[in-house]
């Protein structure tokens, strides 16, 4: 037998998931595609599943703080696409190297290597244009924000750590670098 918080808790992720992919597929179905394999390459490579927790966590917060689900879906959006952007990078040879993501082909296997590159990049511009046509009261915080947690003093410093360590075997304080900028 499942819980009640169990329950409730998959209820909320599964509602977090409709939402969040509908937004997602409509950034592809309501407008025209300029490059078809770069298209196909950034669908395989966003939506083709996954556990979502980052805009379930969205949903979540905001919602404790009295937002509005329709506000919160280019923010969880926006989120996983700069999710998506970093399994993408990360998965390459220069990288991880890694063959299957969720089940299916990484998409450097599924295309080739500079396309996946490409749709990286453009599922990471793409999150940034979401958070813009937000009109949101707070756009610039929420612009900034996202920039500095996945750019160079969040996620990319971590990968650029990660990589760093590759071979060897960092001790805490090299572990504990702080990545965030206090500017």
């Amino acid at each position: 037998m499942v819980a009640p918080a169990d329950a409730r808790l998959a209820s909320l992720r599964d509602t977090s998931n409709t939402r969040v992919d509908a937004t997602l597929a409509a950034l592809f179905d309501t407008r025209p595609a300029t490059e078809p394999r770069l298209e196909a390459a950034m669908r395989h490579g966003l939506l083709v599943g996954g556990k979502r927790l980052r805009p379930l966590l969205v949903y979540l917060a905001g919602r404790a703080l009295g937002a509005h689900d329709d506000d919160l879906d280019a923010p969880a959006a926006a989120i996983e696409l700069i999710h998506a952007y970093s399994l993408i990078h990360d998965d390459l040879p220069a990288m991880d190297d890694d063959d299957l993501r969720r089940g299916q082909p990484t998409v450097h296997k599924a295309f080739d290597e500079a396309t996946a590159i490409l749709a990286g990049d453009a599922l990471q511009a793409l999150a940034f244009e979401v958070l813009a046509y937000t009109g949101h009261p707070r756009l610039g915080s929420l612009v900034v924000t996202l920039a500095s947690a996945s750019g160079r003093d969040g996620m990319v410093a971590g990968q650029a750590l990660d990589l760093a360590a590759v071979g060897g075997h960092p001790d805490v304080e090299a572990l504990e670098h702080p990545c965030g900028w206090a500017g």
